[in-house]
């Protein structure tokens, strides 16, 4: 029986390959950005406890066998998908409504924080293609069937979440950052707009990764 739960050098490459995927911009990564300018830096790295949430739920489909289910019920996936996109857009024409709204009344100057972070960005990643893709195409190759699959499963969550939890936390802060500044007006109405066309850029990269 092998000692180590996942072969030594699969997992460097692995490593390597998470690396690059978890810094490369996306859908998530945008909504990160946009959550942090829009409520600030607690519901930023919320939203990111969101997205890593369904990463996991995707590590439990792929342990139940996911690529199969992929491949027997391609449009239910790409359904899911498409629905997530929409609720992405519909996130960015709120932004920008609130933007407009915010400099047509002046009074109304707090961002608005009743929608829970934590199911937005739970939302925006259990529907995103990159993730689709990444446990149907990207992670298979790297599992050793003479292995235990759990312990492999394990494994690649902990390096693929933890890689997810720098990168998004690195992007939701960077926006969080400009919040302090949404106390004046201009600068809100103006990132308002931003955050809007962000969102709505992240519902497209959505719909062009199906």
């Amino acid at each position: 029986m092998p000692a180590l739960p996942v072969d030594p050098h699969l997992y460097s490459t692995f490593l390597g390959v998470m690396a690059v995927m978890a810094i490369t911009p996306g859908p998530a990564n945008l909504f990160a950005v946009a959550t942090g300018v829009e409520k600030g830096r607690a519901s930023a790295l919320i939203g990111v406890l969101g997205m890593n949430a369904a990463t996991l739920v995707w590590f439990g489909a792929a342990a139940l066998g996911l690529g199969a289910l992929v491949k027997a019920f391609p449009a239910a996936f790409k359904v899911i998908a498409v629905l997530g996109a929409l609720y992405v857009a519909w996130l960015g024409i709120k932004a920008l409504r609130g933007a407009f709204a915010t400099a047509a009344d002046p009074d109304e100057v707090v961002v608005k924080k009743g929608r829970s972070a934590l199911i937005d960005g739970f939302a925006v990643q259990i529907a995103n293609p990159k993730a689709i893709l990444f446990f149907t195409a990207v992670l298979p190759p790297f599992i050793d069937v003479n292995r235990p699959v759990a312990p492999q499963m394990a494994m690649f969550a902990m390096a693929a979440i933890g890689m997810d939890m720098v990168s998004m936390s690195t992007y939701a802060l960077s926006g969080a950052a400009l919040s302090r500044r949404m106390q004046q007006p201009r600068f809100r109405k103006g990132f308002g707009v931003f955050v809007g066309l962000l969102l709505m850029v992240a519902a497209v990269l959505i719909v062009l990764r199906l």
